[in-house]
């Protein structure tokens, strides 16, 4: 199975517009926006578990890497709220699943095999930065290595906000609204953006939350289940 695996190439999805796909798991749906593979795939996809699902035990052999959009997210390692952002290592394992049902953003088969850098946080408990270079953007950090960075932007209600991207970027909108030229992009909207891109965003009037992650598209056809 391929979806959007043309890296070269600029890719939107609006999310909840998609009809929930079952996976092999009952009470696991996924919503797909990039793939290269079948069961086993470099995959980002939308993944919504039922109250009481779970998955059993696995192994991440590419790793894991996800957020919490809604809900509780949960395994023997701990409860992650509305917020946590998990990075589970190449080789990892846990068994995963939600008491009260949640809606996580994940991205599976993307590390470098041999990273073993786990991180576990809340994004609610960092505090934000203001942006020196763009007036009306504050920053989360997330994560950085050498090949990429993860980070939140809030971004102030009615201005145009900038994202130059020489290695690539990746979006996904988490709340309020922006447009690049005419398409409007709104919670849970996802957008790749080839290297050497650069783009203008108009912010709504409500303004708005992405995750946003940098620099890592000249890796995508290394780091992938084959």
């Amino acid at each position: 199975m391929e979806i959007n695996s043309d890296f070269s190439k600029q890719a939107i999805v609006h999310s909840d517009r998609l009809e929930w796909q079952p996976s092999p798991m009952a009470g696991v749906e996924r919503r797909m926006l990039d793939r290269i593979g079948d069961e086993v795939a470099r995959a980002t996809s939308i993944v919504r578990y039922a109250p009481k699902s779970n998955f059993p035990a696995h192994v991440h052999g590419g790793g894991e890497e996800f957020l919490v959009l809604d809900g509780v997210f949960q395994d023997e390692h701990g409860d992650y709220p509305v917020g946590s952002y998990v990075r589970n290592p190449p080789q990892s394992s846990h068994t995963p699943g939600s008491e009260e049902g949640c809606t996580i953003f994940v991205k599976l088969w993307q590390f470098d095999p041999d990273d073993r850098t786990e991180v576990k946080l809340n994004s609610n408990e960092i505090e934000a930065i203001a942006d020196s270079q763009r007036p009306g953007v504050l920053i989360t950090p997330l994560f950085k290595d050498q090949q990429e960075e993860v980070r939140l932007e809030d971004w102030l209600a009615n201005t145009e906000v900038a994202i130059a991207a020489p290695q690539g970027a990746e979006m996904l909108v988490l709340e309020g609204s922006f447009q690049l030229e005419e398409d409007e992009f709104s919670p849970r909207s996802w957008l790749r953006l080839p290297v050497s891109s650069h783009i203008l965003a108009r912010v709504g009037n409500r303004g708005a939350k992405v995750w946003l992650k940098t620099g890592h598209l000249p890796y995508a056809d290394l780091f992938k289940k084959t």
